[in-house]
Order: C-alpha cells, then structure tokens, then sequence
C-alpha cells in the first residue's frame, strides 16, 4: 500500500504562530520538506498580508524554495487569491470551505452556497489541478455534529474538483467514523483525503480508518504546527514525522525521510523556542 503525504506545515501550521517567519525562512522550511522526500507541501496561503501577517510574501516562498521532485500547493480563498496565485508556478490549487453554515459566516464572512460558488468558480479558472477541502467534516464548535450524509452531498457539487479532503478541524474524529465518510465520499470517483487534527489524541488512529476507507492522501504537518483559530482549543495536526513512522511500521509506503524530518522538527524547536506537538522527533531512534 502507497499513500500521498502532504505537509501543511509552511501554511496550515506557521499561520497560527505568534511570530512570524521571514519569506527565506518559510523558503527554507519547504526546501528541507522537499529534500526530506515529502511528496506535496502546501507552502503558501494568498490571503491578505494585514489580515495573516504570517502569511506574506507568498510569492517570495514560492519564488525562493527549492521543491525538488516535490508538488507545492497554495490555498486560495476568493478571486483575488487566485488571481495571485495564476501568477505562480505553483502546481497544486487548495480551496476550502465549511460544511456548516455558521463557520462559513465567521471564517468566510460568506454563507454556505456563496463559499461553495466561490470555490466553483475558482476550480472552473484553474489551469492546474485542484483540490477541495472540506473542513469541519466530522464536527463544527458552532454547530456541533454534523452529519455525514450533508458532507457528502456538498461533495457532490464539486464536479470539476481532481481531489477532495475531508478536514477535522476540530480534532473530534474517531477512526470509524472517517472510516465510513471517506468510504461514502470515494462514491464519487474521485481520489479523497483526510486532513486531521490531534486535539482530542485521535488523530493518528483515524488516520488509518482513512486508509481503511481508501484515502490515498493524508495531511500533516511537521513537528504538529498548526490548530484552528476560529476554534478555542483546537491544537495542531497530526505530525508529519510521527505519521510517517506509524505507517511505514505498518508496511505503507510513504517515500519520505523519517530521520531528515525529524532533524527539520529539531530546527523549528530552535526556531520558534517552543517544544512542538510532535513526540517522534524528541524519542529515541528505532530501530536504531
């Protein structure tokens, strides 16, 4: 078994630092990911500087890094996004909206059929392939559950989508549960992710109820960076190294460098001055 790994890191999870890294230090951070042999990165957002300060310089990132046999990605919100994306040569477009109502209006400031017209229009312009990711697919801190069969059908209107990802936001995913979706949301014939958290320490075994279901992409982010602003308590992503380790003990081919990650998880320890979410990068090697 062979699954795509794609590290949001450099996107998804410096957004929600405190401090923000200079356009060469993202740069960096996609290279290493890159030499490490991480197959996508999703390496900017073109958002509004003054609105995600971490964030600026989009171009800059993509201009400077070093990507290798690497796909890089960019998130694109709205039509000036694209727009500065078009000028890119980024390979990979990344929308996203909700599957609520009310975390479209907050995060969005749009409702859910504006977001999902949006997103239409975006993927319907793009040259390059598109991904859309649909977060708060098991659980919303507004509206709470949400229910599987309305994830499903707001797949459906994706036609002209290459992937869709199904997001935990909120870090309240079990195994079973993302077992069945992603079973429900392959139906479509469309290759399908999963995009999680580990808020709640069910990140990594719903991982592999992804797998269970036949995702053929997993998000991650190195040493767990990330979380969600618009949701109290909701920490980082599943770590990117830890993820690694777990599914090549397991047989499934990732063609990533556990050790390399690793040492890139130690770096942004120094970078950022903080321990990171992440456990792998702070155990012993094994098998040694």
């Amino acid at each position: 078994m062979r699954v795509t790994i794609c590290d949001v890191g450099p996107r998804d999870g410096l957004q929600n630092e405190p401090d923000t890294l200079a356009p060469a230090v993202r740069a960096d951070l996609v290279s290493r990911l890159a030499a490490a042999g991480v197959p996508r990165i999703e390496a900017v957002s073109f958002v509004r500087d003054d609105r995600v300060p971490q964030m600026a310089g989009a171009e800059e990132v993509v201009a400077a890094a070093q990507r290798g046999k690497a796909e890089l990605s960019g998130l694109v919100l709205n039509k000036r996004g694209y727009e500065r994306f078009a000028q890119t040569n980024v390979d990979r477009v990344n929308c996203t909206l909700a599957a609520t109502e009310e975390f479209n209006r907050r995060n969005g400031n749009a409702s859910l059929d504006e977001a999902v017209e949006r997103v239409r229009a975006i993927i319907s312009a793009a040259q390059v392939p598109a991904t859309v990711t649909i977060s708060c697919a098991w659980g919303c801190p507004f509206e709470g559950e949400v229910d599987p069969g309305a994830v499903a059908d707001l797949c459906e209107r994706f036609d002209g989508a290459d992937e869709l990802v199904l997001a935990d936001t909120i870090g309240v995913a079990t195994p079973r549960r993302v077992r069945h979706l992603v079973e429900r949301v392959s139906i479509l014939g469309k290759p399908v992710g999963a995009h999680l958290h580990n808020t709640r320490n069910t990140g990594y075994a719903s991982a592999w109820g992804a797998l269970e279901g036949g995702a053929t992409l997993l998000d991650a982010s190195i040493g767990g960076l990330g979380g969600c602003p618009f949701s109290p308590q909701a920490t980082g992503n599943v770590a990117t190294e830890d993820l690694v380790w777990q599914l090549e003990r397991e047989g499934v081919r990732t063609g990533t460098d556990v050790d390399a990650l690793v040492a890139i998880s130690r770096w942004l320890e120094k970078l950022l001055g903080r321990r990171l979410e992440g456990s792998l990068y702070r155990a012993a090697s094994w098998p040694a």
